[in-house]
């Protein structure tokens, strides 16, 4: 798409959306432009019902000021959060707030067809409980386990299972859905939820997501940083020793040692029946032994890695989430413990080491909000409803 003038209606959209200025005066204070331009723009936004004036503003005295939102209702997004093993779907309005939502046990290993098949038939039942159809969506976010070109939408190669490899996303939903399409990282999409509505007072975090595997992402100044291929924070196969083997057919990765894939791999050869993360959890919930040691290794392996991530980027948070950190001690404090003891002073410094905020919704409002960002991208915006 050819690069609109900066006088685009979308570029006022972008100060709407984020909140930064919903007034005429804010948005001409922060833009420049001329009263004329502003209102030009602003009837092209009101006219394709993309924004609705939502109230008036407390101007200071004199006529109340007009303030400006995002018409929240005028179509539906469908999230999807994929894991190793667990599977979130949700259906949001246009400014990303839970409608419905649906979860099943099914991931990564039962590849995309299985999956997709699922979400399609979830989508198509909860729509239904909505009283909506597949025309009232607007764009679907997906959150996939390994990384993504996410200009084109089609998942990199190689994947850790090489059904992932190539997958085009879109090519899983049925053609009646025009809707806009976002794709990336599962780990990546929730380090976009964790930083604007979780942290959003933070501008340089770090994001685990633990599960059967260890997701890794970094926003640096504000922004999620993927790297050329879209794979950075490949930490879970950094190496830690040993001969456990990895998922990604190598051995001694930090994935082999201290994730749910390997607490259950060591948990089933003493006898216990372990499938997901999520029955690691239950049994940690009701105080096994067993599983509190293999939790608090694993706590400690994860914190000493993180060290070299701590003094490589100074974050100033590094936020813990995915089913597994639902188990909450001994694994926390070991993580904590770990990196907080081995980082050197300057960068263990005010660095805050906790839980997500957001809980086990932060994959599909982060899935909503790509789906957002790709709906309601700037230029995407100027040319639909460029008038002049």
């Amino acid at each position: 798409m050819a690069h609109v003038m900066s006088t685009g209606s979308g570029v006022a959209l972008d100060l709407i959306r984020s909140g930064a200025a919903t007034t005429r005066a804010a948005l001409i204070e922060h833009l420049g432009w001329s009263r004329i331009t502003l209102a030009r723009r602003l009837d092209e936004l009101l006219t394709a019902e993309i924004i609705v004036v939502s109230g008036q503003a407390d101007s200071g005295g004199g006529r109340p000021a007009e303030s400006f939102a995002i018409k929240r209702d005028a179509g539906i997004l469908f999230s999807v959060d994929i894991g190793g093993s667990h599977t979130r779907v949700a259906i949001t309005d246009l400014v990303s707030t839970i409608l419905i939502e649906d979860e099943a046990d099914i991931g990564l290993w039962e590849g995309p067809d299985a999956v997709f098949t699922w979400a399609s038939q979830v989508f198509d039942y909860l729509l239904r409980q909505l009283g909506k159809t597949r025309g009232d969506v607007r764009g679907i976010g997906v959150g996939v386990p390994g990384p993504v070109d996410v200009a084109t939408g089609r998942l990199a190669s190689p994947q850790i299972d090489a059904q992932w490899n190539d997958v085009l996303v879109k090519d899983y939903f049925p053609a009646e859905f025009t809707a806009i399409f976002a794709v990336d990282r599962d780990v990546n999409v929730m380090a976009v939820a964790e930083s604007r509505l979780g942290w959003p007072e933070s501008r340089d975090i770090v994001v685990l997501k633990l599960g059967l595997g260890i997701g890794c992402s970094f926003v640096l100044d504000g922004r999620v940083y993927r790297g050329a291929r879209g794979g950075a924070g490949d930490f879970s196969h950094s190496f830690r020793f040993g001969a456990a083997p990895c998922t990604c057919g190598r051995a001694g990765c930090l994935e082999a040692v201290a994730s749910g894939y390997a607490i259950s791999r060591e948990l089933n050869s003493r006898g216990y029946r372990i499938r997901t993360s999520g029955d690691i959890v239950a049994l940690a919930r009701v105080g096994s032994p067993d599983v509190e040691g293999l939790l608090s290794a694993a706590g400690a392996e994860i914190g000493t890695a993180l060290v070299d991530v701590v003094g490589l980027l100074n974050p100033a948070v590094v936020v813990i989430g995915g089913i597994l950190s639902e188990a909450g001690d001994p694994l926390m404090s070991s993580i904590r413990d770990a990196l907080l003891s081995g980082v050197r002073a300057f960068s263990g410094t005010g660095l805050v080491v906790a839980p997500s905020r957001i809980g086990n919704k932060v994959g599909v409002l982060g899935a909503s909000l790509i789906a957002q960002d790709a709906l309601f991208d700037a230029d995407r915006i100027s040319h639909l409803t460029r008038t002049v």
